[in-house]
């Protein structure tokens, strides 16, 4: 199995499926990466070399961001929010919909752990 940025990427999958158990990496990107490094669609991870590989992991490194950053940035937009009082920043804080859902007959779990506070 592969190893790409601590994540374990089963060798029957195609390389267009395997690159997107990586969080950050849909199948467009997989598409881009694939056609970038010359790679079949149909090609399998566990036929992939090395070289193959480290080149992968360089390229997604320098030009995507990916796991941890991606969810370190979104935490901080929330704080951001949250600190300038905005009004989805105070919905983030109370545990409500922000996005104009309705409160009255959904949501009732966020509801409630939200009273529960």
């Amino acid at each position: 199995m592969p190893r790409l940025f601590n994540i374990q990427i089963p060798d029957k999958k195609r390389v267009l499926i395997g690159l997107t158990y990586i969080k950050g990496i849909g199948l467009s990107r997989s598409k881009l990466i694939c056609e970038n490094f010359h790679i079949n669609h149909k090609v399998y991870m566990k036929d992939l070399t090395k070289v193959q590989l480290s080149s992968i992991t360089n390229y997604i490194r320098t030009n995507y961001k990916t796991g941890q950053k991606i969810e370190s940035d979104m935490v901080k937009n929330i704080r951001l929010l949250i600190k300038i009082s905005s009004y989805k920043g105070i919905r983030h804080f109370k545990g409500l919909p922000l996005r104009g859902q309705r409160t009255k007959t959904n949501s009732r779990t966020s509801r409630k752990i939200s009273r529960k506070i």
